[in-house]
Order: structure tokens, then sequence, then C-alpha cells
């Protein structure tokens, strides 16, 4: 079995490319699900319930990061979604859900499981890694494939989630820094890493903003409005596989690909 995943989608160019081109990414690497990192959907910001509909048809799980509430009706519109998740260790109060199972009739019950990291990002998250183990308690052992995304800012923070849960989990992916990182691996116990994903945002652009728009705050030092850039989208990934009979991965491969968007 085959799993796509997209690194962190980046406004409507992003979202277009997405329901352009996942239909040929399935079929090339003859992936039965997906699953897309969704928390700069909206904007470049956050996510909403229009922008999470317009790619459901492709996309089987949305999961999010540290910017999950930048729109503030999301907030409330995530509770009509079973198929999109938040980071699971923030508070109990926040609305939606930290991880889930999914069922797809291609290739039966995937569970996928959205972290945040803490180093270097936002506070208010409690311990990954305690989160993690906790999780994995709750899902039913004879589930072979069991997906981490990882929204983390260290590439160390990443790689020791990505140990700790080896041979546990199926796949630890990383997501927030929006480059895709050169060290995708299958881990001594059979578990598939990377430490980020990349994005499905614009080829020239900083993470997906305007170039000038970006250089002049770095310069200057002074708070400036960043547009998304909505064209010449590129889409980066991975593709895990793996086997029934246990939750080993038995591959993992990325991929960039230019959209015509």
């Amino acid at each position: 079995m085959n799993i796509l995943f997209l690194g962190d989608i980046v406004g409507k160019g992003g979202r277009q490319a997405v329901s352009e081109m996942v239909p040929a990414l399935k079929q090339e690497f003859n992936c039965q699900f997906v699953i897309a990192n969704s928390e700069n959907v909206a904007s470049g910001a956050g996510l909403s319930a229009k922008c999470i509909q317009e790619m459901e048809k492709v996309v089987d799980v949305f999961t999010s990061g540290d910017h999950v509430w930048d729109q503030k009706n999301f907030v409330a519109e995530i509770k009509q979604f079973t198929n999109v998740l938040r980071p699971a260790n923030v508070s109990k109060i926040q609305p939606g859900k930290g991880f889930g199972v999914f069922r797809n009739p291609a290739c039966g019950e995937v569970a996928v499981i959205n972290l945040v990291g803490r180093v270097f990002m936002r506070d208010g998250a409690s311990c990954p890694f305690e989160a993690a183990d906790r999780i994995l308690k709750e899902i039913p052992a004879n589930i072979n494939c069991v997906f981490v995304d990882f929204h983390a800012e260290a590439t160390s923070e990443k790689a020791a989630m990505a140990h700790f849960l080896d041979g546990k989990v199926t796949a630890v992916v990383g997501t927030h820094t929006h480059v895709q990182t050169n060290d995708a691996k299958i881990l001594p116990k059979g578990t598939a890493f990377i430490s980020d994903a990349g994005m499905t945002g614009a080829e020239y652009s900083i993470l997906g903003r305007e170039i000038d728009s970006v250089l002049k705050k770095f310069t200057s030092g002074m708070p400036e409005r960043l547009p998304v850039v909505e064209s010449g989208i590129r889409v980066d990934g991975v593709v895990i596989s793996y086997a029934s009979g246990g939750r080993t991965a038995t591959g993992i491969k990325t991929f960039s690909r230019m959209a015509s968007i």
C-alpha cells in the first residue's frame, strides 16, 4: 500500500494545485490514501471550511499545525469535519481532535496523528512525546498503518520524535519549514522518516510569500504584510509504502512537481 502526503499547502494557488495534481500523483505512485498539511490554505494563514471543501474530493485527511486557529471562524467550523485534525498535544478545551482512524476501501484502516513541536514554536503545546505515547495506546493493535505529521521547527526535535517512535509507527513526516529536506530514510526498526516534506506553494517565493515583501521585512526590521504568491506552484511531498502484518514501512520516496497554476 502507498500513502501520498503533501507538504504545507499555501493559499489559493496551493489549493488549486492540489485539486489539479493529486489524481495524477495517485496514479503515478499507485497511492490509495492521501494526507495533506493544510494549515496555510486560507490566504496563507490558517484553515477555513470553504478551503477544505475545495479539496475534499482528492484528499482523505487534512492535518494542521500552530496556525490552525488563525482564521477565527474555523474554531466553530472544524466541528463539521471528521477528516480534519488539529495538533493532539494542545489543551483538550480546544475543538476538534488530534488523531483519528480513517477507513478507505482501497487500503483498510489508517491511523493519523497530528503533533506540534515546542522548540522555537508558539507557547501552549504540551509534551509531544507524552502525547504520542498516550495516543498509541488508544489505537487498536490490528491497524497496520500509523502516520504521524509532526509539525515542528527544529530538525533535532523531529529526528528525536522519529527515533522515539521507531518501530511503533509506520512514518513520522515533518512539516512547518516549507523546505523539503534530503534525509528521507527508513530507520533501523522500520519507521519511515523525513525532517520536512516541503510545501505546496510558489516555486519563486520565500516559503510561499512574495519575495520583495519578505526581503523588506528582513532588511528593515519593520512589520510588513507578506502576500501569498498564487502562481508558479510547486507540489512537494512524500510517498510512504507499507505492507500488511506490522506497522513498518517498506519505502519512502520524495517528489516535487510543478503544477500549471
